[in-house]
């Protein structure tokens, strides 16, 4: 049997390598100027030590806010990968994005609504693709918060995508609403900045628009 010896090795990634580059020429100009400084000042009016003291502290807090910038940027890009590994289980859920599509299953639309605050009258309105109303369902008082809703299709056309529309009241004011849609995720897309999920019906998406996941 063949044992294979490991060698433990610490690798410097290029974003650190780039920090570290830019810290000690921070330092370096910083150093020249100063000591440039010191052989040119007046002999009858020296620098004090604490000139010199507060001069160094001030390199020393530019050296670290660069450091530390290049430290928030190498865990931004860990977040992303480790967003887009978590990602990966979400191929083939079900999940709910803004949006006021009817997700129409067997002759049976569902959706998703939410209410900013109470209302005593909610009304549902299904809409054709061409933006008429075809059917219309009251669905009485409803609390604030989210809300799932089912409509019996029989007036729909199996091949047709709809759409609905939510009116709330709250005695003669309005109550805000914000529709939204079920879809199912079919692939992650992690090749910009941003991480996405490309939806069946919605297309691609930022992943943190999505509200539910089933």
């Amino acid at each position: 049997m063949t044992v294979s010896s490991v060698t433990n090795t610490t690798i410097t990634s290029p974003v650190e390598k780039t920090a570290t580059k830019t810290a000690a020429d921070t330092q370096d100009r910083f150093m020249k100027l100063l000591i440039a400084q010191m052989k040119n000042q007046d002999p009858m009016n020296p620098m004090d030590n604490a000139q010199v003291t507060s001069q160094m502290a001030q390199i020393q807090t530019v050296t670290g806010v660069s450091t530390l910038d290049t430290s928030i940027k190498s865990l931004s890009s860990q977040f992303v990968q480790m967003q887009a590994l978590q990602s990966v289980s979400l191929v083939g859920r079900d999940v709910s994005v803004e949006g006021n599509r009817l997700d129409m299953e067997n002759g049976i639309g569902t959706g998703v609504f939410e209410l900013g605050s109470p209302a005593d009258a909610v009304k549902l309105e299904v809409l054709s693709p061409g933006g008429n109303v075809i059917d219309t369902v009251q669905l009485g008082a409803q609390g604030s918060g989210r809300h799932n809703f089912e409509w019996s299709g029989d007036k729909s056309d199996p091949a047709a995508k709809y759409n609905f529309r939510i009116t709330a009241t709250q005695g003669t004011a309005a109550v805000a609403s914000i529709p939204y849609s079920f879809d199912k995720v079919i692939a992650v897309n992690t090749s910009g900045s941003k991480l996405q999920l490309q939806l069946q019906n919605a297309g691609l998406v930022d992943y943190g628009s999505i509200k539910t996941i089933d």
